[in-house]
Formats: structure tokens, C-alpha cells, sequence
């Protein structure tokens, strides 16, 4: 039973992100004014506003639910595996941290600190999330040579899943500084290919957009590299996925801008990201062998 949990934890998170950028891609992050309860009750009229930040809450409310019971159930499966063990303790101190951001997100009204950094916590979650669902898994021997190939692989998940997230912490920040829209054009920026930067927005919007594009191209290299050199039935998978959804995000970002961050554009924008980042961290951690004692 431990494993199917964990897999719907790791789904379950996902769910969450989305819901989170739907919150705010509609407008609805302070539709219940109060927290934790929406406008005194657990219970409000789910219309509106309301139904996306009060579903939200609720979503991670069950997650604090879900998780710890599958840090218990992999805890009995695996008793010798005490670092999977530390890793959920983590986990679940992540998501009180979480739960704090969020009430404070609120009660603040929004400061794009907190906010920035609810979402860097929660890609941190689904990266711990997803390094005990691959680390309990089956197939870790399949390399040919595996020095080689387990190093490959190793580094390429590593390398795009910081990549991803130091790329979303970025967008995080576009979002929450109301950068969305300071170039209003794609693909130039104002017109340009360098636009002018005297505007920290600009300059924050510019910065995602070149990012974006060091995030793609060094996906595609090593998504190639991998596919190319390496055996492994799974981190071929993991490159393919990381190769064709990296393709898809960039399209997603532009679509994002022309369509002056419709909700369904953006909030896609954000779950592909998290989907990215698993997956760089699902090849690093299915690659990764401790070093011999």
C-alpha cells in the first residue's frame, strides 16, 4: 500500500499546484478574507472566487492528511530505509511551513515574498515527494555501464530539475510583481529583442523569458545525451518526457503572453513546470547510487 500512496501524493501535489495558479490567474487569492476558516465558517457557499480558494485549502488540508500516512506506510515497508524516513519527516515539515505561508498570504494581503516563496516550498515538496516514490521503486539496475550512464543521467536530472526551479521561482516572481504583461509582445519584448531595462518589471519578465530559453536549451541537449548514450529503459523515458514538455512550456509561455494570461494558459504554464521539475528529479533520483563503504 505504501507506494500506490505515494503516487497519489506526488498526483495529489500536482493537483495542488494547479489549483494554487488557478487561484491566482483568476483572482480569487483573497476571496475568503479570513484563514483559516472563509468568512468564519469551514464550510462557505463554494461560488465564485470562493470555490477556487476555498477548494485550494481544502486540497491541502487533505494532503497533511495523505502524506503523513504515506511517510507511516513506507516507514513499516521499508524499516532499514531510514533516510526515506528522514526525508518524510521533512515532508511534512514542509507542509506545516506551507500551511503557515499560506494562512499568512492572506492575512497580509498577498506580499510577494511569501507568496514567492509558498510556491518555491511546495516544488521543494514535489521534489521530496517524488525522490521516495522513485527511491522505493523497481529498476534501478538497468544500466549497461553504469558508472557512465547512471553519472549521465545523474547529472542531466539534476542539472534541468535546478534549472526548472530556479526558473519557476522567477515566474513566481513575475506573477506575484504583476511582471506578467511588461512586454506585451512575443517573441520580442516592447518590440525588441533587448528591451529598454530601466523598469524592474521589464527587467524581471526579460530575465524569465532567458531563462526560459537557457531552460530549453539545456533540456534538449541533455534529453538527447541521454536517449543517445544511455540504456536505461526509464531515464530514456524521463529525457523524452523532459524533451517534448520543455518544447510544450515554451509554446505554453508565449501562448501565456498573447493570450494576456487567460487562466487556462497560465495555470497549464505552472503544472507543466512542476511536471518538469519531477521528472528531472525522478532521473537524477532513480540514477543516484550511494558511494560504497
Amino acid at each position: 500500500m505504501a507506494r500506490p500512496l505515494q503516487l497519489v501524493v506526488l498526483l495529489w501535489t500536482l493537483a495542488l499546484l494547479l489549483l494554487g495558479s488557478i487561484v491566482h490567474a483568476t483572482g480569487a487569492s483573497l476571496a475568503c478574507p479570513d484563514w483559516p476558516t472563509c468568512f468564519g465558517t469551514m464550510m462557505p457557499e463554494m461560488t465564485g472566487g470562493v470555490f477556487w480558494e476555498h477548494l485550494h485549502r481544502l486540497w491541502a488540508g487533505a494532503l497533511l492528511i495523505l502524506f503523513p500516512v504515506a511517510v507511516f506506510l513506507t516507514r513499516r515497508a521499508h524499516p532499514e530505509r531510514v533516510v526515506l524516513f528522514r526525508l518524510g519527516l521533512a515532508g511534512i515539515a514542509l507542509l506545516l511551513v506551507q500551511s503557515v505561508l499560506g494562512g499568512l498570504t492572506v492575512i497580509f494581503q498577498l506580499p510577494d515574498a511569501i507568496s514567492t516563496s509558498h510556491l518555491a516550498l511546495a516544488f521543494l515538496f514535489l521534489a521530496l515527494v517524488t525522490v521516495i516514490l522513485v527511491r522505493t521503486g523497481p529498476d534501478r539496475n538497468d544500466y549497461r555501464e553504469a558508472t557512465q550512464e547512471r553519472r549521465l543521467a545523474w547529472r542531466a536530472g539534476l542539472v534541468v530539475a535546478g534549472l526548472v526551479f530556479a526558473q519557476s521561482v522567477v515566474g513566481a516572481l513575475v506573477r506575484h510583481t504583476d511582471a506578467g504583461m511588461a512586454c506585451p509582445d512575443v517573441p520580442l519584448c516592447l518590440g525588441r529583442v533587448i528591451p529598454p531595462l530601466q523598469f524592474p518589471t521589464v527587467q524581471l519578465h526579460f530575465l524569465h523569458r532567458v531563462l526560459g530559453i537557457v531552460v530549453a536549451i539545456v533540456t534538449l541537449r541533455y534529453g538527447w545525451l541521454v536517449a543517445a548514450r544511455t540504456r536505461s529503459p526509464f531515464a530514456r523515458r524521463m529525457a523524452t518526457a523532459m524533451a517534448a514538455g520543455v518544447v510544450a512550456q515554451v509554446l505554453l509561455g508565449f501562448a501565456s503572453v498573447a493570450g494576456r494570461l487567460a487562466p487556462p494558459y497560465v495555470s497549464a504554464h505552472t503544472l507543466l513546470a512542476a511536471m518538469l521539475l519531477a521528472l528531472g528529479v525522478a532521473m537524477a533520483a532513480h540514477a543516484w547510487e550511494p558511494a560504497p563503504r
